[in-house]
């Protein structure tokens, strides 16, 4: 009797040990592949041993099979003898954990909590945003027309373009006290990636939201650890094999003031129960040259860096403390003093750093805005500007209306100071993503709409729209901006006139290829210059690098 279960014992142990060899050869495919944080705030985490433990309980179970059936005790002696009350034991618990997680993280039992987790101070608007002569602190281009630019940029390359790609997203910083939005190349295939990697990815573009332009920048020293990378070098594997436990939010490509690449790693972890309020507590300043990283508290976040949490978390946690505030059913039902966020944000750089700008609007209206939110990207502080008006897709529609023949469409605006008066800004694209004007729209009354080919043009139609209106008087006019111009001697290669909406230009093309336009009707006397004239020329930048706009012309004193 006791040879005999001795036996059953020894078989016993063989079945556990092969679920268990099998398991965890399934458990170290599983992780290579998916990469879950080994956390217990992590609900991939105890999803993850749910399915390992019925994995095993599976195994067994098969290899349980023969030795029950073959004493035809059945069905009900397999169950009773096979283990698997035990095996559903082990999986009732991550099973447990993850339902009773929830609802203790849950909005229902936590109201009050998710309402105060941010704080949100009441600010002036014209103390913060003071009217400015430039706009060169708004972020006008969205993702979609940088990705567009970016890879016209990129297609110029031949050397590159036929070896990488340009990243996936494009991330907004600020650069050098102004708006920039970069991306780092990709490796176009896993061929691609075998035969460059031990070069490795060369350089980033960057992309000018103000400007539309754009322009390939080479690293110092190549980037090892990326998103099209395989195996070890892929950048989500690396990161996991080095921090298995952090939960792993946004990763973000940035640059820092000296140029070198760096992926921003936010870290999350929960503020209310056990998966509630997960919320950024950390960051990772990863190296992708040689692969180390650098664990920061938010507080001590370096200054350069700029994105750390992301718009669509910011926007989440003011809709808590707009929604929550007053408890969970008044959420729900009552929805008295409920304010929420549009339902999009655009950027503005005030400073060092680089603030997500998005409206609030009551949850019974959604025609107005009763004001709107700033949240650093950064470090997570959060103003509320109580502006009244349009709310951003009225502002939006307003200015596709105003070029509706065109068919043109609006990005998402940001806010910007004009005369005093709360203005949206933004840029109008057609069908191919490409920005043809910019646009501005007054918050408080949007059918005062104003478009330009640029910043400049558009905000001079729009002053003057302010003081036709009676908003503003001619006193509180702002000096037109002047362009910053610079000055070349150049010798007239070849001269050509042409018709643009209507008005004869002139183009003069130097020796270099360089074309400098200007306008009949502006100065007529452009046309006394001739082919092999020496000239000095003003002339200010346009978006296009080899198109010059000429401001004013003097013959060259060997010419005389």
């Amino acid at each position: 009797m006791k040879i005999l279960r001795n036996r059953e014992s020894m078989k016993t142990s063989v079945k556990c040990i092969w679920a268990s060899l099998i398991t965890l050869v399934v458990a170290a495919i599983g992780f290579y592949v998916t990469l879950p944080a080994i956390n217990p705030y992590s609900e991939t985490a105890w999803t993850m041993l749910l399915f390992l433990i019925l994995i095993w309980g599976g195994v067994y179970l098969v290899l349980s099979a023969a030795g029950v059936a073959s004493k035809k005790n059945g069905v009900k002696g397999f169950f009773e003898q096979s283990g698997v009350k035990w095996i559903a034991i082990a999986a009732a618990i991550p099973i447990a954990v993850l339902i009773v997680g929830s609802l203790i993280s849950s909005t229902f039992f936590n109201a009050e909590k998710y309402s105060n987790i941010i704080e949100v101070p009441e600010a002036v608007f014209e103390e913060d945003m003071p009217e400015t002569d430039t706009v060169t602190n708004i972020a006008l281009m969205d993702s979609e027309s940088a990705t567009i630019i970016g890879n016209r940029t990129l297609g110029a390359l031949s050397d590159v373009v036929s070896q990488f790609e340009a990243g996936y997203s494009y991330s907004q910083i600020n650069y050098g006290g102004v708006p920039a939005k970069v991306t780092n190349l990709e490796y176009v295939d896993f061929f691609k990636w075998m035969n460059n990697r031990e070069s490795g990815i060369p350089g980033y573009i960057k992309v000018d939201p103000v400007n539309s332009s754009a322009e390939y920048v080479k690293f110092e020293k190549p980037m090892k650890y990326v998103e099209s990378a395989y195996f070890g070098d892929d950048l989500q594997r690396k990161l996991r094999f080095s921090y298995p436990t952090k939960i792993f939010d946004e990763i973000t490509f940035e640059i820092d003031e000296e140029g070198n690449p760096y992926y921003i790693v936010s870290c999350l972890a929960p503020k209310i129960g056990l998966f509630g309020a997960m919320d950024v507590n950390e960051v990772i300043i990863f190296n992708p040259v040689d692969g180390t990283g650098e664990l920061y508290a938010i507080d001590q976040t370096p200054s350069w860096v700029d994105n750390v949490f992301t718009g669509t978390l910011a926007s989440q946690k003011y809709d808590w403390y707009g929604m929550l505030k007053n408890g969970f059913w008044n959420s729900v039902i009552g929805n008295k003093d409920c304010k929420v966020t549009t339902d999009d944000f655009g950027y503005i750089v005030l400073g060092d750093d680089v603030w997500y700008f998005t409206g609030v609007t009551s949850v019974s209206s959604d025609e107005s805005n009763i004001g709107f939110i700033i949240s650093n990207a950064r470090t997570g502080e959060y103003k509320f500007y109580p502006v009244i008006g349009a709310e951003e897709y009225s502002a939006m529609e307003a200015a596709q209306g105003e070029v509706q023949e065109k068919g043109y469409v609006a990005s998402f605006p940001s806010l910007i100071n004009v005369s005093g008066e709360a203005t949206y800004i933004m840029v109008l694209k057609d069908s191919g993503g490409i920005v043809k004007l910019c646009a501005l729209v007054n918050v408080e009354n949007y059918s005062i709409v104003a478009t330009g080919a640029n910043q400049t043009e558009a905000k001079e139609a729009y002053v003057k729209l302010l003081v036709e209106n009676g908003i503003i008087t001619e006193e509180e006019t702002p000096e037109p901006e002047k362009p910053s111009t610079k000055s070349a001697d150049i010798k007239v290669a070849d001269i050509r006139t042409m018709v643009v909406d209507g008005s004869s230009v002139v183009y003069i093309t130097d020796e270099s290829g360089t074309l400098y336009k200007q306008s009949i009707a502006a100065d007529e006397s452009v046309i006394l210059i001739g082919v092999g004239d020496s000239i000095t020329v003003e002339y200010a930048d346009t978006d296009i690098d080899k198109i010059k706009q000429m401001v004013s012309w003097k013959v060259k004193t060997e010419n005389k």
